[in-house]
């Protein structure tokens, strides 16, 4: 297992550095100058911006300091935000988005597994063909779609009712949280409800489920203990790959709900042209996510008692 785990560390900081080197291109790549216009108010300014990112120099010594700067975990200073470091934008904004992606992970995880379960021990009944349905619509239609229809009825909701019943808008207390945790959340957990229930189908047909029902256990005890429990697995697997579309897709929401996260930062840093931000952000994104499938691939090997059977065989 300590050879598994090292090997998915390593792989790790491979997939980081080509995520920050491809970057570094893609920034080189984009046509005009970094520090032009209202970036840059002065040549003295210019000069020292010049100067701290080698832009007077050859590619290949930025690209030395940019890799330099990122090891010590310094990500530059906004073009476009006056006396802001990268880094102090993912200090004060991350832990937002961070808790909005939790939200919405967890809503997604126990709400796929929830429904998956159901679909699968109420096959082709009223039930499983109406979350079925519902499973297509969530995963057709985009993030931002639902966003702006959720917040269309909230907001009549709210004005028919004379108050606020869920804000449409802003950050603040758990209120502000659930609209945009239940819209972030929608695709995931439709995707996650499919895997479920494909999952659980697929475990009904095993044949320890057949010894089971054999020696007279009840339907409930051979349902939580061996189906359920087995089929939940392949959902973990994928729990890497969720967070990562949850918090991809955390961009378009958090702008439309107005919420003031790391993925709104990057949606402006992107309109601004803020070369220091965009590499920034890209690196520490690829980083958390790329940190969170490992996470999910150690604790998979760590819960999965026959990963350690065919390690010990092989």
């Amino acid at each position: 297992m300590l050879k598994y785990i090292l090997t998915r560390l390593l792989s790790g900081i491979l997939t980081v550095y080509f995520i920050a080197t491809v970057t570094f291109a893609a920034m080189h790549l984009v046509p005009g100058d970094p520090i032009t216009g209202n970036k840059a108010t002065s040549p003295e300014i210019r000069a020292n911006l010049e100067r701290k990112y080698g832009l007077d120099r050859p590619v290949l010594v930025q690209y030395g300091i940019y890799l330099k700067n990122m090891v010590n975990g310094d990500f530059g200073i906004s073009f476009t935000q006056q006396n802001r470091s990268v880094n102090d934008i993912i200090r004060s904004h991350f832990p937002i988005s961070a808790t909005l992606g939790i939200a919405s992970i967890l809503f997604a995880t126990f709400g796929g597994i929830f429904f998956g379960a159901l679909t699968g021990i109420s096959r082709k009944k009223i039930y499983d063909r109406s979350i079925m349905f519902g499973v297509i619509l969530a995963i057709s239609v985009p993030s931002f779609v639902f966003a702006a229809v959720s917040q269309f009825f909230m907001t009549e909701l709210n004005q028919k009712a004379g108050t606020t019943l869920l804000p449409v808008g802003g950050w603040g207390g758990l209120s502000h949280m659930i609209l945009p945790a239940i819209v972030l959340g929608l695709g995931t957990l439709a995707f996650l409800t499919r895997l479920m229930r494909s999952s659980l189908l697929e475990v009904v047909n095993q044949d320890y489920i057949r010894t089971a029902r054999a020696k007279g256990l009840s339907p409930t005890r051979i349902f939580f203990s061996h189906q359920l429990r087995n089929a939940v697995l392949p959902v973990i697997t994928v729990l890497g790959p969720a967070i990562a579309a949850i918090t991809t897709g955390g961009f378009v929401v958090e702008s439309v709900f107005a919420i003031p996260g790391l993925g709104r930062y990057f949606v402006q840093a992107v309109q601004q042209l803020d070369y220091t931000v965009i590499m920034g952000l890209t690196v520490f994104y690829g980083a958390f996510l790329v940190f969170m499938v490992i996470t999910v691939d150690i604790a998979y090997g760590l819960i999965d008692p026959r990963i350690k059977v065919s390690a010990r065989s092989a």
